[in-house]
């Protein structure tokens, strides 16, 4: 489990003095206004990866958050490298952690990770984006997880 993953893991065990002195109730009814909003934030994006975890269905964020880093790859050679990986572990058929995209898009990608550019997984990106904030961003809103999270930063703010 990943350090940053940890203090989430433990505020669902009922330890809300695990919680980041940097998470603020405001951040926290953010994410509820958008997915977009969620994403933008610090802490959203990893507090929603934990979920997906949980859901065992994480895929989808780590393959997003691995475009982010992608995009950012300057190096000819490390880009080429970085997008036979995305490629091994996200877009091909059967991979570990196969993300759902349509055909021509994963046809576009084949093509162009022979010469791979900043922008290749872009569509891809993009459909795995709205994959996520139609679907499994309205269920995180309901989770339990949420809720309680809610509630610890709303408990802990009372107090000041």
């Amino acid at each position: 489990m990943s350090r940053r993953n940890h203090w989430i893991c433990m505020m669902c065990s009922n330890e809300p003095e695990r919680l980041p002195s940097n998470l603020t109730l405001e951040e926290v009814l953010q994410w509820a206004q958008s997915f977009e909003n969620l994403m933008a934030t610090k802490n959203g994006p990893i507090v929603y990866a934990a979920y997906l975890k949980m859901e065992h269905s994480d895929e989808n964020i780590k393959f997003w958050m691995a475009c982010e880093t992608y995009k950012k790859i300057a190096s000819r050679w490390s880009r080429s490298f970085m997008a036979k990986k995305l490629y091994k572990t996200y877009i091909q058929p059967q991979s570990p952690r196969e993300v759902n995209i349509d055909s021509s898009t994963r046809e576009t990608i084949i093509r162009n990770i022979q010469e791979p550019t900043q922008t290749c997984f872009e569509e891809a990106q993009k459909i795995v984006y709205m994959h996520m904030a139609m679907d499994s961003y309205p269920r995180f809103l309901k989770s339990e997880m949420y809720q309680k999270l809610l509630k610890t930063i709303q408990s802990n703010n009372s107090l000041f």
